[in-house]
């Protein structure tokens, strides 16, 4: 097999046999300089690497809103090394790195460090989210201007772990980005209704004597960035909806032609808050412990429901890893965050491909067009068709395969589906024409 240099730019062409390009008759593809030169029967064509895509679905390369990388500051957790190999084997070739690092991603400076890194030593693109406000203190704006006009040209702006509750600064922040078409996502939380909070308020809480977490603290300010958005003529982008609730007022948003796009991660696709409860991995494990947190069967229903009709534009990862100290201690101790990039486009296919909801075309829609769309994101989330770049992703849906945290690329292990055994498995992930993933394994 070929070595390729993601960073020195060798030209290679490969050629792609029999794949199905989003599920339908198999078809050749051929990368060459970096773009899809050419689809169909191409099989007088030589190549300098021919893959057997026999019974492979591919789809674009994936496209993910929301991805904790940690670097700066949480190198113990992950890097942008780390965090962009997971990503490409979860079929990524492009992730927005979310502001809350150390120092924050608050900076012209910092953004410019982050996507630098993506630059050195990522196995997809790496594009930084800025921070809405100052250190997310949530008293000041950050530098936004300046941000954007950088060298990582940040288009996208949250405060994500904390909510922007101030109800005066999250309108000068819609204002602000106005100007370079920017987008504000929020973390939607009161903070005053979840102080103390540990799981979803109902009757699990309740058995287990945890704090309620309850579902109006995310839809209160879901509806209030609503209005101001429409108020003030901005882009909003809402972070990892998890109640039916919030889908019923994104819908109402939409329907009056505001400007507010959505995402769900796959863990409030998948789990609920019975995980808690009764799980193969014990109850109380705080793997279950994520922020917002899981919902019930029937937020789980809505969630599914709305990704499908489109009232949620996109699926986002959230991926929040955290060393082992941080999650293997007492619930009310431990860190929220799950780990799911290497396990996303296989969640997807359980709660979504497989119930009938979504087909391949609407999997490369709300996993890659769409989220590349909302962050303006050139050069991704294109469709695989000849003259697009060559970011793909081939996906073998037949398989089934228990999920082993210790096979992961990822730095941490903090996944919600050790031992449960998930559909489908990534084979190849193509950046610009040049493989990160063959065979499975990093190139």
């Amino acid at each position: 097999m070929s070595t390729y240099d993601l960073h020195e730019g060798t030209v290679t062409t490969i050629l792609i046999r029999g794949a199905r390009i989003l599920g339908g008759a198999p078809s050749d593809i051929l990368l060459r300089d970096g773009v899809v030169a050419d689809i169909g029967d191409l099989a007088g064509v030589r190549a300098d690497q021919t893959v057997d895509a026999d019974g492979l679905i591919a789809l674009p390369g994936l496209v993910d809103l929301h991805t904790h990388l940690r670097e700066p500051g949480r190198e113990d957790a992950e890097t942008v090394e780390t965090g962009t190999q997971a990503a490409a084997r979860g079929g990524y070739t492009a992730v927005h790195a979310m502001a809350n690092t150390s120092p924050v991603a608050d900076t012209a400076g910092v953004v410019e460090q982050v996507w630098r890194l993506g630059q050195e030593y990522g196995h997809c693109d790496v594009q930084p989210v800025g921070a809405v406000t100052s250190g997310l203190g949530g008293s000041q704006l950050a530098e936004l201007g300046a941000m954007a006009d950088s060298a990582a040209r940040v288009r996208v702006f949250s405060d994500d772990g904390k909510c922007v509750s101030d109800a005066v600064l999250m309108r000068r922040a819609l204002e602000y980005v106005k100007a370079f078409d920017g987008v504000v996502a929020q973390h939607a939380q009161e903070p005053r209704l979840t102080e103390g909070a540990q799981l979803n308020e109902g009757e699990v809480s309740a058995r287990l004597g945890l704090i309620g977490w309850p579902a109006v603290a995310e839809e209160a300010i879901i509806a209030r960035d609503c209005l101001l958005a429409a108020h003030v003529g901005s882009r909003l982008h809402v972070c990892h909806v998890s109640t039916a609730g919030s889908v019923e007022i994104i819908r109402w948003a939409k329907s009056k032609g505001w400007d507010v796009t959505a995402e769900v991660t796959p863990h409030h696709l998948l789990l609920t808050d019975s995980c808690a409860e009764r799980s193969p991995l014990g109850p109380y494990n705080p793997i279950y412990k994520v922020n917002p947190p899981l919902r019930t069967a029937e937020d789980v229903r809505a969630l599914r429901e709305a990704l499908a009709d489109g009232t949620i534009d996109c699926v986002a990862t959230d991926h929040a890893p955290h060393p082992v100290e941080d999650k293997e201690t007492e619930w009310a101790a431990a860190a929220m965050g799950m780990i799911g990039l290497e396990t996303a486009l296989s969640v997807v296919q359980e709660a979504m491909v497989e119930t009938g909801l979504l087909d391949w075309a609407g999997v490369a829609d709300r996993m890659s067009a769409r989220p590349a769309a909302i962050g303006r994101l050139a050069g991704h989330g294109r469709p695989v068709e000849p003259g697009a770049p060559g970011n793909l992703t081939l996906f073998d849906p037949s398989v089934r395969q228990p999920v082993d945290p210790a096979a992961m690329a990822s730095k941490s292990r903090n996944t919600p589906y050790e031992g449960l055994t998930l559909p489908g498995r990534v084979v190849a992930t193509f950046l610009r024409g040049r493989p990160t993933v063959l065979e499975g394994k990093l190139v």
